[in-house]
């Protein structure tokens, strides 16, 4: 695809792939990606366990590098940064919500939503703005003195998500943000996607669940590595 053409999306991939060598033995994680995520797109990759979804996701969050292939987000070429510029972008440009929530449990709910916008040197005033509207979209407003042990695994998701939304990221990942869940509260957190997904937020997320892949726009289906269909919600 022509540079022009992949400045027209969010997330451009173009050959990517991961090669994993371990006591001389290789391991193709992914095999020739090609993906191109639209700005305000939600997409669900899919597939069984080792396809290379989460490697997938891995990279397209810059906590991996590929081993080849062209990787393009929001207009800048990422794919062979040094990791000092890929920590800076990935701060400023992406959202994470994972399984097991990672908060940190000495801190309290503002200050986990908080910590990532420290990183970035943004003035207290800005933050506390930043904070307490990401905890209003998430409806957790009440809760910021608690810490995560006085939380129940729905809470913490959402106050997860709030952190991932503070810092205004051009696309948020999830990697089976329901895994930890009960279905109530995997029901729940799916809808809170959804709700941010129609207010305009970019989503990227894995999952194994069938239910929940229907809630994106359009889920991708991965095996051994490759991209081997689609499918569009509308």
């Amino acid at each position: 695809m022509s540079t022009s053409a992949a400045g027209k999306s969010l997330i451009h991939l173009d050959g990517v792939t991961k090669v994993f060598v371990t006591d001389e033995l290789e391991t193709h994680a992914l095999a020739g990606i090609h993906l191109e995520i639209a700005r305000g797109e939600y997409v669900s990759i899919s597939g069984p366990s080792g396809c290379g979804k989460s490697t997938l996701l891995a990279i397209l969050g810059l906590l991996d590098t590929p081993s080849g292939g062209d990787y393009t987000l929001n207009s800048t070429a990422v794919a062979n940064l040094k990791a000092p510029e890929r920590a800076r972008i990935r701060n400023r440009e992406i959202g994470f919500v994972f399984q097991a929530f990672n908060l940190i449990g000495d801190l309290n709910v503002y200050e986990n939503v908080e910590l990532p916008l420290t990183y970035r040197g943004m003035p207290s005033s800005e933050r506390k703005k930043a904070v307490l509207g990401a905890l209003d979209k998430v409806q957790m407003s009440h809760r910021v003195q608690h810490y995560p042990s006085q939380l129940s695994g729905g809470q913490q998701q959402r106050v997860a998500v709030a952190r991932a939304l503070a810092g205004s990221p051009s696309v948020l990942l999830a990697d089976e943000p329901t895994g930890n869940l009960d279905s109530a509260n995997g029901e729940a957190v799916m809808n809170l996607l959804k709700e941010l997904h129609a207010n305009g937020s970019t989503i990227v997320m894995v999952t194994h669940d069938p239910r929940y892949a229907s809630f994106a726009d359009r889920t991708i289906h991965m095996l051994d590595g490759r991209i081997v269909s689609e499918d569009r919600d509308r």
